[in-house]
């Protein structure tokens, strides 16, 4: 059974390069959102990675998959379950400043403190200034925020827009389906293509190769 196509929109790339260049928006959320564009990974994997995970010499870092399961080796050790994540040369510009401070820690935090009352795991709490691990809620309101139609709340971007995004602009300049299986990280082929939406300018574009030959030159 051919599975429904994603109401998920996908991004031209020159909106997203628009986007992440205001000089309004935070450093923080330029890297978040380069780093989901390039990486093609999903929200929550990125935002749980720590300073420490980062090879920012191989542009990489380890994520744990969505539905990995620990994996129990000899001697009755677990191991998580973790795949890398690649990415380019916008996010590496961005990712030195904003990994600049702790050598351990969260990679994305909030600017402030978590509440009185409210426990939080060692692991997402920055060692150097005590801010939180930035959660999805919040990172998805501050996309809405920033995108957002007339400034009326809920309008704006989604965060998994950028997953949508990325597998589509590389649909888009013929990457193989096995390639982006291996890049988003899918089982089931037919879950990769209900992510891609060709936009009108790539339709128009292949439209112009049954073209008469001298038209084109």
């Amino acid at each position: 059974m051919t599975p429904p196509d994603s109401e998920t929109p996908a991004r031209s790339k020159m909106a997203i390069d628009r986007l992440i260049a205001r000089r309004e928006v935070h450093l923080r959320e330029k890297t978040l959102w380069r780093m989901l564009y390039e990486t093609c990974a999903r929200a929550e994997e990125i935002l749980n990675v720590n300073i420490e995970d980062l090879d920012l010499a191989g542009r990489r870092c380890p994520v744990k998959a969505k539905g990995a399961r620990p994996r129990t080796r000899r001697r009755g050790q677990v191991r998580e379950d973790f795949v890398l994540a690649p990415w380019d040369a916008g996010t590496a510009r961005l990712l030195p400043p904003a990994a600049q401070g702790p050598y351990a820690g969260t990679v994305f935090v909030t600017h402030r403190r978590p509440g009185p009352g409210k426990v939080v795991s060692l692991r997402d709490v920055c060692p150097d200034t005590g801010f939180a691990r930035l959660s999805y809620g919040q990172a998805r309101a501050l996309l809405d925020e920033h995108t957002s139609v007339g400034g009326t709340p809920g309008t704006g971007w989604d965060l998994h827009e950028w997953r949508h995004s990325s597998l589509t602009h590389l649909g888009e300049v013929e990457a193989s389906l096995l390639m982006l299986m291996a890049k988003s990280r899918h089982k089931k082929p037919e879950n990769v293509r209900k992510y891609i939406h060709p936009s009108p300018e790539a339709i128009a574009e292949i439209t112009s190769l049954l073209a008469p030959g001298d038209s084109r030159r």
